[in-house]
């Protein structure tokens, strides 16, 4: 203040927010009357003048005191546009801010009603001496007050302004006008104040200087007047003087200075209005204000701010319902990490798991049930102590005998095909129960006799073996097999044989290849009785094709008979003279003077609770009468045979022999019945095993129920004891059903 000038610091704001608020679409000015004033700042907000905000509250009293203080020739005068008019009595430079204000205002300032502006011209009066007013006291404590705390918010401001800026000063009801910090102007005190001396003349004191800048030292922020000059964080500006004075409560008018520009007694502010939000009008209060057109009144606004103050918020662009969701909702995907990659695919994949896993158990559960089976847990086989026993063999030729079901007792000479006569009968009588089968206690189908059948019967005159049949007659299969295992007629096995393929030699081919079915690998047919000396084959062979035939029943029966009689009631009896000695029960002898003696036996051995089969064949007996001889040793082979067959028992009734294992891991276990025996002879392992006798294994099943056989040897002979549950049988549960694999 060199110069003796007066000014106030602003706190002003950037150019940039300027250029924002430009940029924005913001206003930036608003008109006051006809002249454009700059816009407030909406962060720097201060009230505007209340009308009755000098009327109550203590500080009012105050800050009329320090503008009345200031002397009589200081006049009341409001700044234009609320912008702050803050002087100091005398100071030089008042003509230049007045000049400044009035430019500022377009013309005159209005007359204000004393008290109007609460901390504009207060209650108090000024003199012309300079005389302080009662309130002036008051105005220094509360100027000192200021000086001590500049920065001290709402509270200090409002006693600076008289009343202003407290939230309860004013009319009943009305709302609080200043709801933040403002900022705060600081007038320096003019050299003539600090001497003593009144600009206009007179002496002030030192209480006088008080009351000029009572209170004005911490007056709330407020917008500066922004025309896009200023560059800096706070401007400078001269206070101005009203141009023409007006009278305070308690004094003249104030008098024009020596440029015709009148003073005010008291530093004047304005205060800046807050937006408010668009809630509706505010119809009452300090901060009600009126619309319309710039400097006129009209109707309170929407908002009730001013059109230039009233912000206007852009509407958002329209969304979509799913969009709007997404956009509330979407989070920035976290950064990447292994844990987390780990589980957004646990997250990815767990369903897609979860979903074959439902499908393989279901797939698990409907799949069919494997059947049950029984399985031996017994020894597999069983062994006979002793040395193998010693048979009785026929002194030439060669000879075989086997138990059916449990093996060969061995063999004798050597094994080489040799004619075997009408023992080639037995392949003729097989062909025709296994292409023409008929059940037990029948006939069998019937065959034509034509006339070659007839006329070999007369063969037997000439040493054939034959039967008496006539032309055009008809004899039953059953018969004919007759004729050919007892009688032993050449003629009839050729009528067989011309009836079963058409002819001899095509029944002859399929001798030979029923043979090589058997494994007759030594054996060759050249006709159907046997009569020629190349119908070969070895004692072996024929056993094999004996334990075959022997598997019918009417084979059985019909060899097993000392004789029979035809239809026409001629007996026959059977030349195979071992039948029925010894258990003995067939099968055929044959004899020519090429061949020698041969025979097929066979005969039985009831032990152990069975019934063992036993077949031989004794082939080449040349010594005479052959028929006999070979009867004979036939006869002492078979006796030797049955001498050794033993019994012992190998399982005992209860035991666990086995289990049913039900195809998933369940197993239940089954027990003999009663005792097991093997039959055998020394040196004679025999199998062991665990069948289900012809019928299924059932998958539920009480305890003692049986459920197999338990087998010991094979063949006709083979011992067979049923086996039972040692406990309930059960279906796999569901756990099985889901873990099986096959």
């Amino acid at each position: 203040m060199a110069n003796g000038k007066q000014e106030v610091s602003v706190a002003g704001k950037s150019p940039d927010r300027s250029e924002q608020q430009m940029s924005s679409g913001e206003k930036t000015t608003e008109r006051v009357g006809t002249v454009p004033k700059p816009a407030r700042d909406p962060r720097i907000a201060l009230s505007q003048p209340s009308p009755d905000a000098g009327e109550t509250g203590p500080d009012a009293g105050r800050a009329g005191s320090a503008g009345a203080g200031a002397g009589d020739d200081e006049g009341e005068r409001p700044a234009p546009n609320g912008a702050v008019s803050t002087r100091t009595a005398g100071g030089p430079d008042e003509e230049t801010a007045g000049e400044t204000a009035e430019e500022a205002a377009g013309g005159e300032a209005p007359e204000e009603t004393p008290g109007e502006g609460a901390g504009d011209t207060g209650s108090g009066s000024g003199t012309d001496d300079g005389a302080v007013s009662d309130g002036a006291g008051e105005d220094v404590g509360a100027a000192d007050a200021a000086d001590r705390d500049a920065s001290e918010g709402a509270e200090g401001v409002a006693g600076d302004t008289g009343g202003t800026g407290d939230e309860e000063s004013g009319p009943e009801g009305s709302e609080p006008v200043v709801d933040q910090r403002t900022a705060v102007f600081r007038v320096p005190r003019d050299r003539s104040e600090v001497d003593g001396e009144d600009p206009d003349g007179g002496a002030a004191t030192e209480d006088g200087a008080a009351g000029d800048t009572g209170g004005t030292e911490d007056v709330p922020e407020a917008a500066p007047a922004d025309t896009g000059t200023v560059d800096q964080p706070t401007a400078v500006f001269r206070a101005v003087p009203p141009a023409t004075g007006t009278a305070t409560d308690a004094g003249p008018s104030a008098e024009p200075d020596k440029e015709g520009k009148a003073e005010t007694g008291a530093e004047r502010t304005s205060r800046f209005v807050p937006l408010k939000s668009a809630d509706g009008p505010r119809t009452s209060g300090p901060a009600a204000v009126t619309s319309g057109e710039p400097g006129k009144s009209g109707e309170p606004s929407d908002t009730g701010l001013p059109e230039a103050e009233r912000t206007r918020q852009q509407p958002l662009p329209p969304h979509r319902p799913l969009e709007l969701l997404a956009e509330l909702t979407n989070k920035p995907a976290p950064p990447p990490t292994p844990l987390r990659t780990a589980l957004r695919r646990l997250k990815i994949w767990s369903p897609l798991a979860v979903l074959l896993a439902i499908a393989f158990c279901v797939a698990q559960l409907l799949r069919p049930l494997p059947a049950p089976e029984l399985v031996l847990t017994a020894d597999p086989t069983y062994s006979f102590e002793g040395d193998e026993p010693s048979l009785a063999w026929p002194p030439e030729g060669q000879a075989v005998v086997e138990v059916e079901g449990l093996g060969s007792l061995g063999s004798y000479g050597e094994e080489k095909p040799v004619p075997i006569a009408s023992v080639a009968k037995v392949m003729t009588a097989y062909i025709l129960l296994r292409d023409h089968p008929f059940e037990e206690g029948t006939e069998g189908p019937m065959i034509p006799v034509d006339e070659k059948a007839e006329e070999e019967a007369g063969l037997s005159a000439e040493g054939e073996s034959t039967v008496e049949v006539e032309a055009g007659e008809e004899i039953s299969a059953k018969e004919a097999l007759n004729a050919l295992m007892l009688a032993s007629a050449n003629n009839v096995a050729r009528l067989v044989a011309r009836w079963d393929a058409g002819s001899e030699k095509a029944f002859v081919e399929k001798m030979n290849d029923t043979a090589k079915e058997l494994g007759m690998t030594n054996t060759t047919y050249t006709d159907a009785s046997g009569l020629r000396k190349d119908t070969v084959s070895t004692a072996a062979d024929q056993v094999k094709l004996g334990k075959k035939v022997m598997d019918f029943e009417l084979f059985r029966e019909v060899v097993k008979q000392p004789s029979y009689t035809d239809r026409n009631g001629t007996a026959h009896s059977n030349w195979n003279r071992l039948v029925p000695y010894n258990n003995a029960v067939g099968i055929k002898t044959g004899t020519t003077t090429a061949a020698g003696g041969n025979l097929l036996f066979a005969g039985e051995k009831e032990i152990g609770g069975t019934t063992q089969l036993i077949i031989g064949a004794v082939f080449g007996q040349h010594k005479p009468p052959i028929i006999d001889t070979v009867v004979s040793e036939s006869r002492e082979l078979l006796v030797s045979v049955q001498g050794v067959l033993e019994a012992e028992k190998i399982v005992a009734k209860g035991d666990v022999v086995g289990y049913v294992d039900d195809g998933l891991g369940g197993r239940t276990e089954v027990v003999a019945t009663e005792d097991v025996t093997a039959v055998g002879w020394p040196g004679l392992e025999v199998e062991l095993g665990l069948t289900d006798g012809g019928k299924a294994v059932p998958g539920e099943a009480a305890p003692g129920e049986t459920v197999g056989v338990l087998t010991v040897g094979s063949g006709p002979g083979q011992v067979k004891v049923p086996v039972a549950l040692r406990e309930e049988l059960a279906e796999p549960g569901t756990g099985a059903r889901l873990t099986r694999v096959l």
